[in-house]
């Protein structure tokens, strides 16, 4: 039997990692740290069913205590690794504990960025959307009436707008980009979103960053704009970003930058230690990406669980993303990175679109909006390698199936 191995984290990733290799009968003893005091859990619907009552957190968990003894899996709650000892194969504990492994897989996720104190980035009140903590924080701020502003017009500050107008709060975004969804997504994406948010009553602002919060006995009560306006706001929620977690990697000596450099088979520059999820920087045509999505962390966990037991297949990534907000339901398949053209095209149905990614002509990329036609079509045509006719996308009432025929 291999020697131990050791997860560190305890999210999508980790368990991903840890459930495979059990499901592929890897007998090893296996070792999983997290820094949370629960068990490992879904994390897409904690800002969504679990914030607004509607899904209790045990539904999110993944597995039961149970499961974890039984497949000898020792996971360890509320403590975390403060070094990587490569030379003795050993990780210190924060309490100075030590851990041998023959093998170590980095699932340490990322963290959200948050605004810096000189400007009111540590009143109570200025909140971001990652975990339980901060879900549970923000459930006793979602109340109807409420006045909050979302900085940041990116996936996550939208969502997160769109949850806290469903709960009835008065709500503003703004972006400090020309519009929202710039760095992510296309012009026409980014325009048919807006129109919604604002249809279901958000005040978007665009061009216009934060220049201060002011508060009242450490809470925050306004935000000063960059265009002098002056909001008054009953909490703020960060969504500007996150930042991968590798400064464990960074400090024993791995290879980094924006995150963890693995290569095809998901090891680092230490070949007894692999990176998995939103902290590991992959290979991607060419370059090296970091795939923040659920998708990517199950899919990467699993591809490292089979090169683990010995098998060299190299990860190969086939990015899909999607995004619930009101009742429309965006869904990405593809990664649309340099992108110099896109196709809009109307869906079958009122208020249903697709916009298609092209680079040199090379099909990147589709954005379905509560098209899910669109979207399998989209992924079947990168599955296979085939270029979508171009006839049958400037033709709204074709049959999306004829790109598949």
């Amino acid at each position: 039997m291999a020697g131990r191995l050791v997860i560190v984290g305890a999210g999508q990733a980790a368990f991903s990692l840890g459930a495979k290799l059990r499901a592929l009968k890897d007998e090893r003893p296996i070792t999983m740290i997290g820094s949370e005091d629960v068990l490992p859990y879904q994390r897409p619907p904690l800002s969504k069913k679990y914030l607004m009552g509607e899904m209790t957190f045990e539904r999110l968990e993944f597995r039961p205590a149970e499961w974890f003894a039984e497949n000898d899996v020792d996971i360890r709650l509320s403590t975390w690794v403060e070094e990587i000892e490569r030379a003795a194969k050993t990780v210190r504990m924060q309490d100075g504990s030590k851990l041998s492994y023959e093998k170590l897989v980095l699932a340490t996720g990322a963290t959200p960025r948050t605004l810096p104190a000189g400007i009111g980035g540590d009143l109570d009140g200025v909140l971001t959307v990652r975990d339980k903590r901060d879900a549970d924080r923000l459930m006793g701020e979602m109340k109807p009436g409420r006045k909050l502003l979302v900085i940041g017009g990116g996936y996550i500050g939208l969502e997160a707008a769109a949850v806290a107008r469903k709960a009835g709060l008065d709500v503003t975004l703004i972006e400090m980009a020309d519009r929202i969804l710039q760095r992510v997504a296309s012009a026409d994406t980014a325009a048919i979103m807006r129109d919604v948010h604002r249809a279901n009553g958000v005040s978007i602002i665009e061009k216009t960053g934060l220049t201060r919060l002011h508060g009242k006995d450490g809470h925050v009560t306004s935000a000063e704009l960059s265009d002098g306006t002056v909001l008054d706001v009953d909490f703020v929620i960060v969504g500007i970003g996150v930042t991968p977690n590798d400064r464990l990697a960074r400090d024993s000596g791995l290879d980094s930058g924006n995150g963890i450099l693995v290569d095809s088979y998901t090891r680092t520059s230490d070949p007894d230690i692999h990176a998995v999820g939103d902290c590991a920087s992959l290979p991607w045509e060419g370059g090296r990406v970091r795939l923040e999505s659920v998708q990517n962390a199950v899919d990467q966990a699993e591809a490292a669980a089979v090169v683990l037991t010995g098998d060299e297949k190299p990860y190969a990534p086939k990015p899909w993303f999607w995004s619930d907000q009101y009742d429309v339901k965006l869904q990405i398949a593809g990664y649309n990175a340099g992108y110099d053209e896109t196709v809009l095209r109307p869906g079958q149905r009122e208020g249903s679109y697709s916009i298609w990614y092209f680079r040199q002509g090379k099909f990147l990329a589709v954005d379905a909006i509560n098209d899910a036609k669109a979207y399998v079509s989209g992924k079947k045509l990168l599955d296979t390698g085939r270029e979508p006719d171009r006839t049958v996308l400037a033709d709204a009432s074709a049959d999306l199936k004829l790109l598949l025929a």
